[in-house]
């Protein structure tokens, strides 16, 4: 896997147009494929195709299960700054109702283990409206994250995927479907209760404290290029190709080995790029960029967004703010459905 990886950043170097790396990040399951040492050799690797920033971020995805003294010892020793941690909750019900590997107690110590070698820069998942959950353990949860002094948080309101246990054990009635009201209020509480301890709320579903936004994440939401190694990882060159590498390993690695690249992609039409500059400006803090959005696209395009947003401005919904549209924050809970209302179809 290493060599394929290294193979394919070789043939892609030139796919960014900026040489200058602001964020890595090593998502998925990096930490049950690679080693450190292989993670190490990575960002060698990617030092000899690109510069790194003075203050680059380089993130490392990871489950508590994975996080175990002697991994996190090593990696300590590597350029990785940041980690992202799979913790999802602090209760042994939650866990189990997601088929979560690891234990309530190897959630608080992966933190713990993490800060002791020296990472600082911390984000967790934590997840919201679970039918073995309540207001009440929803705060417990976020005191508990408090108290472990973690700067950013992404969260998320429970899903029902299709062919999961979760979905099985919900039809066959073992447990209670995640019911939106519950999730609205335990959204809000989150938000609330994390401003009231200095958390930014900068994007729906993510806070952190001054200085510890995501470098990375915030990339996307400003629609710039980025460039993804490895199978199923996505990439974008920040106007309107999407590339995605096929998800089966063997077959990765096979193609690599001949010097094939293992990705399929698509053009966005002027539909697509205008959807998701709207889809995900709304989602954030800073919003859609006006001016942005105009030289972007044509008058009808710009003629039709004018016509939709006006009823919603008029309600409240949409506000405009020094030349970005946005939606105001008590109205967040429902940004993707607000935003679709914009799209063109």
């Amino acid at each position: 896997m290493l060599q394929a990886m290294k193979t394919e950043m070789m043939l892609r170097k030139d796919e960014l147009q900026n040489k200058t790396l602001q964020s890595l990040y090593f998502g998925g399951g990096t930490p049950s494929i690679l080693s450190v040492d292989e993670i190490h050799s990575l960002i060698d690797e990617a030092l000899k195709y690109f510069s790194f920033d003075k203050d680059i971020e380089i993130t490392l995805e990871a489950n508590p299960d994975d996080l175990d003294q002697r991994f996190v010892k090593q990696l300590a020793g590597t350029p990785v700054n940041r980690l992202s941690i799979g913790t999802q909750s602090f209760f042994e019900e939650d866990l189990k109702l997601m088929n979560r590997a690891h234990s309530a107690s190897e959630a608080e110590s992966s933190i713990k283990r993490a800060q002791d070698f020296g990472f600082e820069n911390l984000s967790i998942d934590l997840i919201y409206g679970s039918p073995t959950s309540n207001l009440e353990i929803w705060k417990e949860n976020l005191n508990k994250t408090i108290e472990l002094e973690v700067p950013h948080i992404s969260s998320y309101a429970l899903t029902v995927e299709p062919k999961t246990a979760l979905e099985n054990w919900i039809s066959k009635g073992k447990v209670t479907s995640p019911k939106e009201e519950e999730q609205n209020r335990e959204f809000y509480y989150l938000s609330d209760f994390l401003k009231d301890n200095g958390f930014e709320h900068y994007e729906v579903s993510n806070f952190a404290k001054p200085g510890f936004y995501s470098r990375h994440n915030s990339a996307y939401w400003k629609y710039k290029e980025y460039l993804g190694i490895g199978p199923s990882a996505h990439s974008y060159n920040g106007f309107d190709v999407r590339s995605w590498n096929i998800a089966n390993n063997p077959q990765y690695i096979k193609k690599l080995a001949v010097k094939n690249l293992a990705k399929e992609e698509e053009l966005l039409s002027q539909e697509d790029q205008f959807n998701e500059m709207i889809m995900i400006g709304l989602r954030t803090t800073w919003g859609v960029d006006l001016t942005s959005l105009k030289n972007k696209f044509s008058d009808k395009v710009m003629d039709h967004f004018q016509t939709e947003i006006k009823s919603k401005i008029e309600e409240g919904i949409l506000i405009i703010e020094k030349d970005h549209l946005k939606i105001p924050e008590k109205h967040w809970f429902m940004a993707d459905g607000i935003a679709s209302d914009l799209f063109l179809v």
